[in-house]
């Protein structure tokens, strides 16, 4: 994948893919607002196209994102909190494991940064919550203490 940026003018810069360009105005919006947007989005056309595998039809899909950054420079990402809300005629059991396979497989963007960041998501599905502030046992990266873990002897 191949991204060109030029500047244009003041604070505007134009983004040059193979399939397209975009103008980004950074007075209006920041990178790192078009850097969450693009992760949400990765994620939002993952919900639409996995349950169309399994003749599902996913309505009124809407996913919010609130990140906290740190106060100082450089300011990443610490935690992300997800919520995936959205209508479909799939049981609630299989409308959570899409959003699972978005977040665990299926979305380069959150995986990209999944190791660094504390990631939660809530998913309401047909009007009820499921999935409440759960959390992605990979987010954090190495300070996730995994408790003792029972293993079969080497």
């Amino acid at each position: 994948m191949k991204v060109e940026v030029s500047h244009l003018d003041a604070m505007r810069f134009e983004a040059k893919t193979a399939k397209s360009s975009f103008v980004i105005d950074c007075p209006v919006i920041s990178p790192v607002e078009y850097f969450l947007s693009g992760m949400i989005t990765c994620s939002a056309t993952d919900i639409i196209m996995l349950p169309k595998k399994n003749n599902i039809t996913v309505r009124n899909l809407k996913v919010t994102g609130d990140a906290l950054r740190n106060e100082s420079y450089p300011q990443k990402f610490n935690e992300l909190d997800l919520i995936y809300e959205f209508d479909s005629d799939a049981d609630d059991e299989s409308a959570a494991r899409y959003v699972m396979a978005s977040l665990e497989t299926y979305c380069s963007t959150i995986n990209t940064v999944r190791s660094d960041v504390k990631i939660r998501y809530t998913v309401i599905h047909n009007g009820k919550i499921i999935k409440d502030k759960a959390e992605l046992i990979s987010g954090g990266g190495a300070q996730i203490d995994m408790g003792e873990i029972q293993s079969c002897p080497s």
